[in-house]
């Protein structure tokens, strides 16, 4: 990609390979007159997951279970329309799918601390419970057969 901002990197030092991207442009959806309809601005960029060696196997295994819904036969799509040039889209796609793969190679949240209420809080629910109550009750009439 001549002219592109460099590698666009997933986490750490591993960046998407350019030689594994493969590029898709075709005309964009909308209204926009000459020049929609007659430059193609729309890319898709597509990055097959399934067979890449670029990323660490951990990593792989992690992408592949987390993106199953989005993958097509081990292939991850982004599509990125929004621009009118077709330079402009290409980064967007491409920061798209870095964003993409950085957040399914992340590793899983540490397990969860369970926390205990702290016992003034409880107390003081109850004593507001208990106020509450009182209040209610002070505005009823006294008799009430």
């Amino acid at each position: 990609m001549d002219g592109m901002s460099g590698p666009h990197l997933i986490r750490g030092s591993v960046s998407l390979p350019e030689a594994e991207l493969v590029w898709r442009f075709t005309r964009s959806s909308g209204p926009g007159g000459q020049h929609v309809n007659t430059t193609d601005t729309a890319v898709e960029l597509r990055f097959d997951l399934a067979k890449t060696e670029s990323l660490p196997e951990v990593w792989k295994r992690r992408a592949l279970e987390r993106l199953s819904g989005r993958l097509t036969d081990g292939v991850v799509t982004v599509r990125a329309s929004e621009h009118r040039s077709q330079w402009r889209n290409r980064e967007a796609a491409a920061v798209r799918l870095a964003a993409l793969l950085a957040e399914a190679t992340a590793p899983p949240p540490g397990p969860r601390r369970p926390t205990r209420i702290p016992r003034g809080i409880n107390e003081r629910r109850l004593r507001e419970k208990k106020q509450r109550s009182q209040t209610k009750r002070g505005r009823s009439p006294k008799d009430w057969d």
